[in-house]
């Protein structure tokens, strides 16, 4: 496995991660996306850990904490072998104070997390939208004293715009507390908004990239084909109004693409996608989701290999699309001296080249 720094800090971790989203299936479809028990959890976290991929991502609402439970007893006894990551903010209760970044809900969130989990502490806390409510100065000092407390070892943000996040470390660095090192964000071959202002936030304040859903919602599993229905029971049916949308001739345009590099190279489409994303700049780790054992061996068939410019610059065309104002590219026009692309095309650091 390759491991990478997350973000500007001294912190390293697996190139794939996985989400834990899968794990329990209590609650509504947006927080259950598979059902896996504690037996079946434990030999996904084995399979995991065998091959170095070490990072588990949760939050406290995914199957209403039920993730949390099952991947707390799955790392029983052998916890320091693990990076357990959750996050926090979304409403996670019926009263008034069980939503958002309040001392009172990130305080007794972070407890109650600990006690699901089974563990002393979090390594990396994210907050999983922004609060608008909450003055920032208060959210950064609440997370700051986590952190001196020893329950949280590094912050993180996740759906948060750029200006946001930017709030949010002027904020810490104006009185010295800690800093958000990671940005979790969705991020693909069909969803590279990410590129327009967060990776260029990124690569400015250190922000390493969590991707999460990096196969599109599905979409580039392998299972839509151009000219083919999808198949009867996919869940894709019904995921598929929570799912960004993205133009059907655009994403068939990639999925071509991603079907003549898999043939080319011998890998499957979801590695060919995720490894794209592996060698984009900004990217610390990519968290993949299992709801059995042949999905996760297939995925972590993504790492040990690489695309060449060639090949990535096949997905690049395929899957490009036009920024918005005002990202779209002044600086290939008359100003191109003064206005150089916003994303350098930088290495990420590895355990080879930090």
């Amino acid at each position: 496995m390759d491991y990478r720094f997350l973000g500007r800090s001294g912190f390293k971790v697996p190139a794939l991660g996985f989400g834990t989203g899968t794990f329990g299936g209590k609650g509504p479809l947006f927080s259950a996306w598979g059902s896996s028990d504690v037996a079946e959890a434990r030999r996904l976290v084995d399979i995991c850990l065998d091959t170095g991929a070490n990072l588990f991502d949760s939050a406290d609402v995914y199957s209403d904490g039920a993730s949390e439970e099952i991947l707390g007893a799955a790392l029983k006894g052998r916890r320091e072998r693990a990076i357990v990551s959750t996050k926090l903010t979304l409403r996670a209760g019926d009263g008034p104070n069980d939503v958002g970044a309040s001392r009172h809900h990130l305080v007794a969130g972070v407890e109650r997390a600990l006690k699901r989990l089974g563990t002393d502490w979090i390594d990396l806390l994210q907050l999983h939208h922004f609060d608008a409510m909450t003055p920032v100065d208060e959210v950064m000092s609440t997370l700051d004293d986590l952190v001196r407390a020893g329950k949280l070892r590094y912050l993180g943000a996740s759906n948060f715009s750029g200006w946001q996040i930017m709030k949010s470390q002027a904020a810490a660095e104006r009185h010295g507390r800690t800093r958000f090192v990671a940005n979790q964000a969705y991020y693909s071959l069909i969803g590279r908004d990410y590129e327009w202002e967060l990776m260029p936030l990124g690569q400015d304040q250190g922000l390493g990239a969590i991707v999460w859903s990096p196969l599109g919602w599905g979409r580039l599993t392998g299972k839509i084909r151009r000219g083919q229905p999808l198949p009867a029971g996919s869940r894709l049916h019904d995921t598929a109004g929570f799912a960004p949308p993205v133009d059907g001739e655009r994403l068939y345009r990639v999925v071509d693409a991603l079907e003549a590099i898999a043939a080319e190279t011998g890998r499957t489409v979801p590695q060919v996608a995720i490894n794209w994303l592996l060698q984009r700049p900004t990217v610390s780790s990519v968290l993949i989701g299992a709801r059995n054992e042949q999905q996760l061996v297939d995925n972590l068939g993504a790492v040990g290999w690489n695309l060449t410019p060639a090949q990535m610059a096949v997905l690049d065309t395929a899957s490009a699309v036009m920024p918005p104002y005002p990202y779209y590219p002044y600086w290939n026009g008359p100003f191109a001296e003064r206005n150089p692309p916003p994303v350098a095309a930088v290495p990420v650091p590895t355990e080879s080249n930090p």
